[in-house]
């Protein structure tokens, strides 16, 4: 498979990185050329993790963040990882000469490789964030409320089903927003089999009612949130409150204001809920500073 197959379509080729770990060493290696077999697992099945890191100012502040998680995600799926300081290799790899002006996604995955007590695959990929994602981080987005199909508690107490992790068996998250997409909204809040508010396909939901600045636990099984973490620490520091709250879609509709966050995106205000517009009572800018500092 040709790592240039997994970049956005609309990002110039000539604009895309790869680099792969191979033999205990960081290896560039040009985006059309295959990197992995079609007998690898993470192609096969989905047996396999991956994070997202904004690349800004030719930098990946928040790259132990991710690899935190990137680290749990790996555990929860029994897999063994190459370690931080390769991924921090990798990642050096394909950003070295990154343009500063340019923001870039680098993609981390790791997979189980082909499962024949071989190595695990470990591959950094880069490429410049999508036009429309620089957009709704200003303009903000419409949401669509969609059941996950999950009681709230079910994947707290069956680890099989690898809540918490981020693993690369997207095609539920995928279907979710192309059904959103259909509806002529931009992204969608899966909610429990009860009500209960989960999470973006591929983002963490937050939202400000009476002063606080809430987001669902993640007993859930929720993926949680390098971004929203950063934002409460910031929110913490300037007095804001915060607080893991249970809530649902009235919820939202009735809260002050709204976000998805992600470590790509930001923090995308919702300004249409299930086709009813609502505002954000001037925090989103807020918000926006906070995560900027």
């Amino acid at each position: 498979m040709s790592a240039a197959a997994a970049a956005p379509d609309d990002v110039p080729a000539a604009g895309r990185r790869v680099a792969v770990w191979r033999h205990g060493t960081a290896v560039p290696v040009p985006p059309d050329e295959p990197v992995v077999t079609a007998f690898d697992l993470g192609l096969s099945r989905g047996d396999g993790v991956f994070e997202s890191v904004l690349v800004t100012g030719g930098r990946t502040p928040w790259l132990a963040d991710h690899l935190t998680r990137l680290a749990r995600s790996a555990a929860l799926l029994d897999l063994t990882s190459p370690g931080d300081d390769a991924w921090r290799a990798l990642v050096a790899a394909v950003t070295g000469d990154w343009p500063a002006g340019t923001e870039g996604v680098c993609r981390l995955f790791l997979t189980r490789g082909t499962g024949d007590d071989g190595p695990p695959t470990a591959l950094a990929l880069l490429s410049a964030v999508p036009a429309d994602t620089l957009v709704q981080r200003t303009a903000g987005i419409s949401v669509v409320a969609l059941t996950y199909g999950l009681a709230a508690d079910v994947r707290a107490h069956a680890p099989w089903l690898l809540g918490g992790a981020k693993t690369l068996s997207y095609a539920v998250n995928m279907a979710a927003q192309r059904h959103a997409h259909a509806q002529g909204a931009d992204d969608v809040v899966f909610t429990a089999v009860g009500g209960e508010l989960l999470e973006g396909p591929t983002s963490t939901v937050v939202w400000a009612a009476g002063g606080v600045l809430h987001t669902p636990p993640v007993a859930t099984g929720i993926l949680a949130g390098t971004t929203q973490a950063r934002l409460f620490a910031r929110a913490a520091d300037v007095g804001w409150p915060t607080a893991v709250s249970s809530g649902t879609v009235a919820d939202l509709h009735a809260a002050d204001a709204v976000w998805l966050l992600s470590g790509i995106r930001g923090a995308a205000t919702v300004h249409t809920l299930d086709g009813v517009p609502r505002g954000d009572a001037g925090l989103g800018r807020q918000v926006r500073e906070l995560l900027a500092r």
